[in-house]
């Protein structure tokens, strides 16, 4: 995995591609993590933005996880991630986007570490409802040094400004903050180029930094 993104992946990102089969020249991959709590939308928006069908390990919710997932705020839900979500976006003729969906419930968060390895960023997806549900993912990305940005998916109308949840996160005046609605593919787009750009900012900075050291 590249550790550092172009601008040309920024600008592919930005204006996407329609193809789907993996092309035989594709030879760098670019990972990264979609995580959060339970239900806030990480399947749903590997599903709405990836090129290909997503390999997904949702299954049905039972009776055995009453007590032990709290779905007070789905209530419709009625499937939920086992281990992770898989999809993919073809940047350009030879790097490929790949998108892992984390599962959200508390006891697969054991999984996560093993997820952040080789990531090169990641999506923090929140819900101002549940905005606790984000510490434990922020806390883990924050211990491995992996760059995120967060985005709160807007499924029913905000009821606080970006900055307020941003004060509520107690989060660094530089992580990128963004409205989404992950059910809509514009709209994850829309995310993952705010990632895109926040990392090649980096990079160039680490950049900098290196060539005045």
């Amino acid at each position: 995995m590249h550790s550092r993104i172009s601008e040309r992946t920024v600008s592919t990102v930005l204006h996407g591609t329609e193809q789907s089969p993996l092309r035989e020249s594709a030879s760098n991959g670019l990972k990264i993590a979609i995580v959060g709590g339970f239900g806030v939308g990480k399947t749903t928006m590997v599903k709405s933005v990836s090129e290909i069908r997503p390999l997904s390990t949702e299954e049905t919710m039972t009776q055995a996880g009453v007590g032990i997932d709290d779905s007070s705020f789905v209530r419709n839900k009625t499937t939920t991630t086992v281990a992770f979500d898989f999809g993919r976006i073809s940047l350009d003729e030879q790097m490929v986007l790949y998108l892992f969906g984390a599962p959200g419930q508390e006891r697969f968060w054991f999984l996560w570490d093993r997820l952040f390895s080789g990531t090169l960023g990641a999506v923090v997806l929140v819900d101002t409802n549940r905005l606790s549900d984000s510490w434990y993912a922020l806390d883990r990305l924050e211990h491995h040094g992996t760059p995120f940005i967060v985005a709160r998916n807007n499924f029913t109308e905000p009821r606080h400004t970006l900055e307020e949840v941003r004060e509520s996160l107690d989060l660094p005046p530089d992580v990128p903050m963004i409205d989404c609605d992950a059910r809509k593919r514009d709209s994850s787009k829309a995310v993952l180029v705010a990632l895109a750009r926040y990392l090649y900012s980096l990079s160039t900075n680490g950049a900098a930094g290196e060539s005045t050291a």
